[in-house]
């Protein structure tokens, strides 16, 4: 099983975005796979409700309150963090995660933020002997803009691997409201927002 911890000390930074689209991504590929809530506000739970009966299948766990049991047999298992969680929280669900992946917007009001989390899981000693990455998402990007140039000159300076850049796209929450994600929906609707993924699965899936 390879497990996924997707977090950030900030709420609104798309974490249940990126949660609910790797799920699907490993889903749609036929991968038995879970997602973890453990937000009290249940967004990934929610987006599990509206999933589509004929949509590649998800097991929902609701961790809450903590990390809990796997069913056997999960290939594939995705923990939607809560916002602003503390050392000792991110440590739990470390348990359960081969590597966390962190969300960043193009805001200058995040950055601070961002930094005392990245500082806080560097103090982690799988992430600090380097056997558990951290890989960098930034998220919501609009190409060309100076908030996108910005956005990669802080990223440079947290010390690790950006994975992935994902272009800022209304079909997101088009397809969220849906209870899907862009891998399920066919080859000619997906088309350019799955190449955005592609560097990040590739890193998940090495582990």
């Amino acid at each position: 099983m390879i497990s996924v911890l997707v977090a950030n000390a900030k709420g609104g930074c798309g974490k249940t975005t990126l949660a609910t689209n790797l799920a699907a991504c490993f889903a749609a590929a036929g991968l038995r796979t879970a997602i973890a809530e453990g937000d009290p506000q249940r967004s990934a739970l929610q987006w599990l409700k509206r999933r589509p009966a004929d949509a590649a299948a998800i097991e929902g766990l609701d961790w809450r309150k903590g990390p809990g049991e796997v069913p056997k047999g999960i290939e594939r298992l995705v923990i939607d963090a809560p916002a602003g969680v503390t050392s000792k929280a991110v440590q739990a669900l470390l348990k359960q995660a081969d590597l966390v992946v962190m969300p960043v917007l193009p805001s200058v009001f995040d950055e601070a933020a961002t930094k005392r989390f990245v500082k806080k899981v560097d103090e982690i000693k799988p992430i600090a002997k380097g056997r558990k990455p951290l890989a960098v998402v930034a998220n919501r990007v609009r190409a060309n803009t100076r908030a996108a140039k910005e956005l990669d000159e802080f990223l440079a300076g947290l010390g690790h691997e950006t994975a992935a850049r994902l272009a800022d796209r209304a079909l997101y929450p088009d397809v969220a409201r849906r209870g899907l994600g862009i891998f399920d929906l066919a080859p000619s609707r997906r088309a350019g927002a799955v190449d955005d993924w592609l560097p990040l699965i590739r890193l998940i899936e090495g582990q």
